[in-house]
Protein backbone atom coordinates (compact mmCIF):
# COMPACT_ATOMS: atom_id res chain seq x y z
CA UNK A 1 0.00 0.00 0.00
CA UNK A 2 2.77 2.45 0.87
CA UNK A 3 4.29 1.94 -2.60
CA UNK A 4 0.92 2.75 -4.19
CA UNK A 5 0.63 5.91 -2.10
CA UNK A 6 4.18 6.87 -3.07
CA UNK A 7 3.43 6.28 -6.76
CA UNK A 8 0.25 8.37 -6.63
CA UNK A 9 2.05 11.14 -4.82
CA UNK A 10 4.83 11.16 -7.40
CA UNK A 11 2.32 11.34 -10.29
CA UNK A 12 0.48 14.23 -8.64
CA UNK A 13 3.78 16.02 -8.07
CA UNK A 14 4.82 15.61 -11.71
CA UNK A 15 1.40 16.75 -12.95
CA UNK A 16 1.62 19.81 -10.73
CA UNK A 17 4.98 20.65 -12.33
CA UNK A 18 3.63 20.70 -15.88
CA UNK A 19 3.93 24.02 -17.61
CA UNK A 20 2.73 25.09 -21.01
CA UNK A 21 5.49 26.36 -23.27
CA UNK A 22 4.50 28.65 -26.09
CA UNK A 23 6.88 29.29 -28.97
CA UNK A 24 6.72 32.66 -30.62
CA UNK A 25 7.34 31.88 -34.29
CA UNK A 26 8.29 35.22 -35.73
CA UNK A 27 7.73 35.97 -39.39
CA UNK A 28 11.05 36.07 -41.19
CA UNK A 29 12.01 38.53 -43.89
CA UNK A 30 11.91 36.81 -47.32
CA UNK A 31 15.29 36.31 -48.98
CA UNK A 32 16.20 35.65 -52.60
CA UNK A 33 16.17 32.01 -53.74
CA UNK A 34 18.26 31.16 -56.82
CA UNK A 35 17.95 28.07 -59.01
CA UNK A 36 20.52 28.53 -61.77
CA UNK A 37 22.26 26.05 -64.03
CA UNK A 38 24.32 25.68 -67.17
CA UNK A 39 25.11 22.42 -68.96
CA UNK A 40 27.40 21.54 -71.83
CA UNK A 41 25.70 22.31 -75.14
CA UNK A 42 22.74 23.95 -73.40
CA UNK A 43 21.74 27.56 -72.72
CA UNK A 44 21.76 28.79 -69.10
CA UNK A 45 18.55 29.13 -67.09
CA UNK A 46 17.95 31.07 -63.90
CA UNK A 47 14.80 30.98 -61.76
CA UNK A 48 14.37 33.56 -59.00
CA UNK A 49 11.89 33.54 -56.13
CA UNK A 50 11.46 34.70 -52.55
CA UNK A 51 11.64 32.35 -49.58
CA UNK A 52 8.49 31.45 -47.62
CA UNK A 53 7.97 31.02 -43.87
CA UNK A 54 8.57 27.42 -42.75
CA UNK A 55 5.26 27.30 -40.89
CA UNK A 56 3.43 29.57 -43.32
CA UNK A 57 0.56 28.57 -45.58
CA UNK A 58 1.33 27.26 -49.06
CA UNK A 59 -1.03 27.52 -52.01
CA UNK A 60 -0.69 27.81 -55.78
CA UNK A 61 -1.39 31.53 -55.47
CA UNK A 62 1.36 32.03 -52.87
CA UNK A 63 3.87 30.02 -54.89
CA UNK A 64 3.01 31.94 -58.06
CA UNK A 65 3.48 35.25 -56.27
CA UNK A 66 6.90 34.23 -54.93
CA UNK A 67 8.64 34.62 -58.32
CA UNK A 68 10.99 37.59 -58.58
CA UNK A 69 10.43 39.79 -61.62
CA UNK A 70 12.40 42.55 -63.36
CA UNK A 71 15.76 41.50 -61.94
CA UNK A 72 18.94 42.32 -63.86
CA UNK A 73 20.64 38.98 -64.49
CA UNK A 74 23.95 38.69 -66.36
CA UNK A 75 26.17 35.71 -67.04
CA UNK A 76 29.78 35.66 -68.19
CA UNK A 77 31.94 32.85 -69.59
CA UNK A 78 35.15 34.86 -69.35
CA UNK A 79 34.92 36.10 -72.94
CA UNK A 80 31.29 37.11 -73.35
CA UNK A 81 28.85 38.70 -70.91
CA UNK A 82 25.17 38.22 -71.69
CA UNK A 83 22.15 39.90 -70.07
CA UNK A 84 19.41 37.32 -69.60
CA UNK A 85 15.76 38.00 -70.40
CA UNK A 86 12.74 37.06 -68.27
CA UNK A 87 10.34 34.58 -69.87
CA UNK A 88 6.83 33.44 -68.92
CA UNK A 89 5.62 29.86 -69.26
CA UNK A 90 1.86 29.19 -68.90
CA UNK A 91 0.71 26.14 -66.94
CA UNK A 92 -2.47 24.11 -67.60
CA UNK A 93 -4.03 25.27 -64.31
CA UNK A 94 -4.00 28.92 -65.32
CA UNK A 95 -0.84 29.84 -63.41
CA UNK A 96 2.57 30.77 -64.80
CA UNK A 97 6.19 30.06 -64.05
CA UNK A 98 8.99 32.49 -64.83
CA UNK A 99 12.66 32.13 -65.59
CA UNK A 100 15.56 34.11 -67.05
CA UNK A 101 17.25 32.78 -70.18
CA UNK A 102 19.15 33.78 -73.31
CA UNK A 103 17.82 37.00 -74.87
CA UNK A 104 16.92 35.98 -78.40
CA UNK A 105 17.09 39.62 -79.52
CA UNK A 106 20.77 39.87 -78.56
CA UNK A 107 22.40 36.66 -79.78
CA UNK A 108 25.76 38.37 -80.40
CA UNK A 109 26.73 37.83 -76.76
CA UNK A 110 24.80 34.58 -76.19
CA UNK A 111 26.56 31.28 -75.49
CA UNK A 112 26.00 27.69 -74.42
CA UNK A 113 27.85 25.67 -71.82
CA UNK A 114 31.29 24.24 -72.62
CA UNK A 115 33.46 21.64 -70.91
CA UNK A 116 36.17 23.01 -68.62
CA UNK A 117 34.88 26.59 -68.39
CA UNK A 118 34.02 28.78 -65.40
CA UNK A 119 30.88 30.94 -65.39
CA UNK A 120 30.11 34.03 -63.31
CA UNK A 121 26.52 34.97 -62.45
CA UNK A 122 25.42 38.42 -61.28
CA UNK A 123 21.89 39.21 -60.09
CA UNK A 124 20.65 42.69 -59.17
CA UNK A 125 17.27 42.77 -57.44
CA UNK A 126 15.68 45.26 -55.02
CA UNK A 127 18.91 47.26 -54.85
CA UNK A 128 21.05 44.27 -53.80
CA UNK A 129 23.72 42.58 -55.91
CA UNK A 130 24.24 38.82 -55.66
CA UNK A 131 27.07 36.87 -57.27
CA UNK A 132 27.96 33.22 -57.80
CA UNK A 133 30.31 31.15 -59.90
CA UNK A 134 30.36 27.59 -61.11
CA UNK A 135 32.36 25.36 -63.42
CA UNK A 136 31.37 22.86 -66.06
CA UNK A 137 34.08 20.26 -65.38
CA UNK A 138 35.77 18.14 -67.98
CA UNK A 139 33.94 14.90 -68.72
CA UNK A 140 36.25 12.71 -66.65
CA UNK A 141 33.95 10.24 -64.87
CA UNK A 142 31.85 8.42 -67.46
CA UNK A 143 29.88 5.21 -68.04
CA UNK A 144 30.69 2.84 -70.90
CA UNK A 145 27.55 0.70 -70.91
CA UNK A 146 24.01 0.42 -69.53
CA UNK A 147 21.68 -2.60 -69.48
CA UNK A 148 18.56 -3.91 -67.76
CA UNK A 149 17.90 -6.95 -65.61
CA UNK A 150 14.86 -8.63 -64.12
CA UNK A 151 14.78 -7.67 -60.42
CA UNK A 152 14.93 -10.48 -57.85
CA UNK A 153 11.70 -12.23 -56.79
CA UNK A 154 9.02 -11.50 -55.75
CA UNK A 155 9.12 -8.46 -58.05
CA UNK A 156 6.71 -8.46 -61.00
CA UNK A 157 8.50 -10.22 -63.87
CA UNK A 158 7.48 -7.43 -66.27
CA UNK A 159 9.63 -4.96 -64.31
CA UNK A 160 13.24 -4.14 -65.14
CA UNK A 161 16.13 -2.72 -63.13
CA UNK A 162 18.64 -0.41 -64.83
CA UNK A 163 22.38 -1.10 -64.43
CA UNK A 164 25.39 0.94 -65.48
CA UNK A 165 29.15 0.39 -65.63
CA UNK A 166 31.03 3.51 -64.52
CA UNK A 167 34.71 4.44 -64.80
CA UNK A 168 36.22 6.70 -62.13
CA UNK A 169 39.59 8.30 -63.02
CA UNK A 170 42.47 8.12 -60.51
CA UNK A 171 42.59 10.97 -58.01
CA UNK A 172 40.00 12.14 -55.51
CA UNK A 173 37.64 15.01 -56.23
CA UNK A 174 35.32 13.60 -58.89
CA UNK A 175 31.68 14.45 -58.15
CA UNK A 176 28.62 13.36 -60.14
CA UNK A 177 24.85 13.70 -60.22
CA UNK A 178 22.63 11.29 -62.13
CA UNK A 179 19.16 11.40 -63.73
CA UNK A 180 16.88 8.97 -65.55
CA UNK A 181 14.19 9.63 -68.12
CA UNK A 182 11.41 7.23 -69.02
CA UNK A 183 9.90 7.28 -72.53
CA UNK A 184 8.68 10.83 -73.31
CA UNK A 185 8.95 12.04 -69.71
CA UNK A 186 11.58 14.41 -68.36
CA UNK A 187 14.92 13.78 -66.71
CA UNK A 188 14.47 13.28 -62.97
CA UNK A 189 17.26 12.99 -60.37
CA UNK A 190 17.44 9.95 -58.10
CA UNK A 191 16.35 10.08 -54.48
CA UNK A 192 20.07 10.12 -53.64
CA UNK A 193 21.42 11.62 -56.82
CA UNK A 194 24.92 12.88 -55.98
CA UNK A 195 28.07 10.90 -55.24
CA UNK A 196 31.77 11.45 -54.65
CA UNK A 197 34.64 9.03 -55.26
CA UNK A 198 36.00 8.58 -51.74
CA UNK A 199 35.36 4.82 -51.84
CA UNK A 200 35.61 3.97 -55.54
CA UNK A 201 38.50 6.26 -56.58
CA UNK A 202 40.22 5.03 -59.73
CA UNK A 203 38.03 1.96 -60.20
CA UNK A 204 35.62 0.59 -62.78
CA UNK A 205 32.45 -0.75 -61.21
CA UNK A 206 28.87 -1.78 -61.98
CA UNK A 207 25.84 -0.67 -59.97
CA UNK A 208 22.07 -0.67 -60.13
CA UNK A 209 20.62 2.74 -60.96
CA UNK A 210 17.41 3.65 -59.14
CA UNK A 211 14.75 5.37 -61.19
CA UNK A 212 14.67 9.16 -60.87
CA UNK A 213 11.78 10.54 -58.84
CA UNK A 214 9.37 13.45 -59.06
CA UNK A 215 9.64 15.05 -55.64
CA UNK A 216 6.14 16.51 -56.03
CA UNK A 217 4.78 12.95 -55.91
CA UNK A 218 4.97 10.17 -53.27
CA UNK A 219 8.31 8.34 -53.29
CA UNK A 220 7.98 5.09 -55.31
CA UNK A 221 8.13 1.85 -53.33
CA UNK A 222 8.10 -1.85 -54.21
CA UNK A 223 7.64 -2.58 -57.92
CA UNK A 224 7.09 1.13 -58.64
CA UNK A 225 10.84 1.71 -58.14
CA UNK A 226 11.61 -0.14 -61.37
CA UNK A 227 11.04 0.42 -65.07
CA UNK A 228 8.67 -1.58 -67.26
CA UNK A 229 9.76 -4.00 -69.97
CA UNK A 230 9.62 -2.13 -73.28
CA UNK A 231 10.34 1.28 -71.71
CA UNK A 232 12.81 3.54 -73.49
CA UNK A 233 15.19 4.53 -70.70
CA UNK A 234 17.62 7.44 -70.78
CA UNK A 235 20.45 7.66 -68.27
CA UNK A 236 22.32 10.94 -67.74
CA UNK A 237 25.52 11.16 -65.69
CA UNK A 238 26.72 14.71 -64.95
CA UNK A 239 30.15 15.64 -63.64
CA UNK A 240 29.83 18.57 -61.19
CA UNK A 241 32.20 20.67 -59.11
CA UNK A 242 32.53 20.43 -55.34
CA UNK A 243 30.23 23.40 -54.58
CA UNK A 244 27.43 21.85 -56.66
CA UNK A 245 27.95 18.49 -54.94
CA UNK A 246 27.84 20.12 -51.50
CA UNK A 247 24.62 21.95 -52.32
CA UNK A 248 22.75 18.91 -53.63
CA UNK A 249 24.04 16.50 -50.96
CA UNK A 250 22.99 18.83 -48.12
CA UNK A 251 19.69 19.61 -49.89
CA UNK A 252 18.83 15.93 -50.29
CA UNK A 253 19.79 15.12 -46.70
CA UNK A 254 17.49 17.83 -45.37
CA UNK A 255 14.68 16.97 -47.78
CA UNK A 256 14.69 13.31 -46.70
CA UNK A 257 14.88 14.08 -42.97
CA UNK A 258 11.88 16.46 -42.86
CA UNK A 259 9.47 15.21 -40.22
CA UNK A 260 12.01 12.88 -38.60
CA UNK A 261 12.41 13.95 -34.94
CA UNK A 262 15.62 11.94 -34.64
CA UNK A 263 17.32 13.39 -37.70
CA UNK A 264 20.43 15.47 -37.23
CA UNK A 265 19.69 19.12 -38.00
CA UNK A 266 21.57 20.42 -41.00
CA UNK A 267 22.00 23.40 -43.26
CA UNK A 268 21.68 23.49 -47.03
CA UNK A 269 24.96 24.98 -48.25
CA UNK A 270 24.57 27.07 -51.39
CA UNK A 271 27.05 29.22 -53.32
CA UNK A 272 25.16 32.52 -53.78
CA UNK A 273 26.55 35.63 -52.06
CA UNK A 274 24.79 38.16 -49.83
CA UNK A 275 22.69 35.67 -47.87
CA UNK A 276 20.66 34.37 -50.81
CA UNK A 277 19.52 30.75 -50.83
CA UNK A 278 20.00 28.20 -53.60
CA UNK A 279 22.86 27.56 -55.98
CA UNK A 280 24.35 28.10 -59.40
CA UNK A 281 25.45 24.69 -60.75
CA UNK A 282 27.37 23.57 -63.83
CA UNK A 283 26.93 20.13 -65.40
CA UNK A 284 29.20 18.16 -67.74
CA UNK A 285 26.77 15.52 -68.96
CA UNK A 286 26.71 12.34 -71.02
CA UNK A 287 23.42 10.61 -71.93
CA UNK A 288 22.84 6.96 -72.79
CA UNK A 289 19.66 5.26 -74.04
CA UNK A 290 18.38 1.69 -73.88
CA UNK A 291 15.08 -0.15 -74.42
CA UNK A 292 14.29 -2.38 -71.45
CA UNK A 293 14.26 -6.01 -72.57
Amino acid sequence: MKYLILLLGTCLFLCACEKNINFDLNTTTPVLVVDAQIENGQVPTVALSKSLDYFGAISPQILASSFVHNAEVTLSNGSLTHKLKEYTVPLPNGYFIYYYGIDSSNLATAFVGEFGKQYDLTIKSDGITYTAKTTIPLLTKVFDSIWTRTPPAPTDTSKRALWARAIDPPGLGNYVRYYTKRNSGRFLPGLNSVFNDEVIDGTTYSAQVDQGIDRNQPIPTGDDKFFNRGDTIYFKLSNIDKASYTFWSTWEFNQQSVGNPFAQPGKVVGNISNGALGAFCGYASKVGMIIAQ
